[in-house]
């Protein structure tokens, strides 16, 4: 699944090319990629620009020039947003196709799996007086938003008698760590991501959090985490954080700071990966 910066890494693709173009077709393959709104979404985005491309977490949206509401759009497990010209064959799972006035490349979303999609929703206002979508408000700031309360966070997340790594997972309490980065995170951290957010000091949960965002930054800087085809930035290029992981995906390699070999265990429905010597 994407995580927050191969968003990021599309939010900025689709803020430079799709912007401040008149939308003239909305064409949709699927039903279930909009929510099935397929005739509330042309009739909402039609003869509208997008204003900008925001993103909180994993959640994209694109502010509409009547400022009332705007189109969101999450990925899910597979989903593409790329920036196509229009002479250029459509993609097998091709769900969405945006037009625009003049005639340049189109906006498309692409899903294999069909679990994330597009619609619209309405605008509300944040705590901070900034506006939001609707859907996104329970949302939690990422480690990457210039608002960022980190000490806050910290606060929050020691309340929590949960294992560490479910917290840094939880949406409500910080937004956009997925699994490979708060893998990644505990591993810089010396934690084990079994262990109990309470029983951790306020020290050591910021120098966590802080981890967060320094990875999450080095992987947008590298265009994000590819593991396969699914994930690509706008113009269908790959990113190359993979190369740089130290326990995400490991098992079996020596651990770059002790070489003890890197472990895998169950985790909520999902796989673990550490240090059994530094993470203990």
């Amino acid at each position: 699944m994407p995580e927050l910066p191969e968003v990021e890494v599309v939010r900025r693709g689709v803020d430079a090319w799709a912007t401040h173009r008149e939308i003239t077709k909305v064409e949709v393959l699927h039903p279930r990629a909009v929510r099935r709104q397929v005739d509330a979404l042309a009739g909402e985005l039609l003869g509208q620009q997008f204003h900008c491309a925001s993103r909180r977490g994993k959640y994209l949206w694109l502010p509409l020039t009547n400022e009332r509401s705007c189109l969101v759009v999450h990925l899910g497990m597979s989903g593409q947003l790329l920036m196509q010209p229009p002479e250029v064959v459509s993609e097998k799972h091709l769900r969405v196709r945006i037009s625009f006035a003049d005639d340049d490349h189109e906006l498309r979303f692409v899903d294999q799996r069909t679990f994330g999609g597009m619609h619209t929703d309405e605008l509300i206002s944040d705590s901070l007086g900034g506006l939001i979508p609707a859907q996104v408000a329970h949302i939690a700031r990422d480690p990457l938003d210039p608002d960022f309360d980190q000490a806050l966070v910290v606060r929050r997340v020691h309340a929590k008698d949960v294992e560490i790594k479910r917290a840094l997972l939880d949406q409500g309490l910080v937004s956009g760590i997925g699994n490979i980065y708060a893998d990644e995170s505990l591993w810089r951290a010396k934690v084990h991501g079994n262990r109990r957010a309470s029983n951790l000091s306020a020290r050591k949960l910021k120098e966590i959090l802080g981890h967060a965002a320094t990875v999450m930054q080095e992987a947008l800087n590298q265009g994000g985490t590819s593991f396969d085809s699914l994930y690509v930035n706008v113009n269908g290029e790959s990113g190359y954080f993979s190369r740089s992981l130290n326990a995400y995906g490991q098992e079996g390699q020596p651990c770059p700071r002790c070489g003890s070999q890197i472990v895998r265990e169950k985790f909520m429905n999902r796989s673990s990966f550490s240090c059994p010597k530094c993470q203990r």
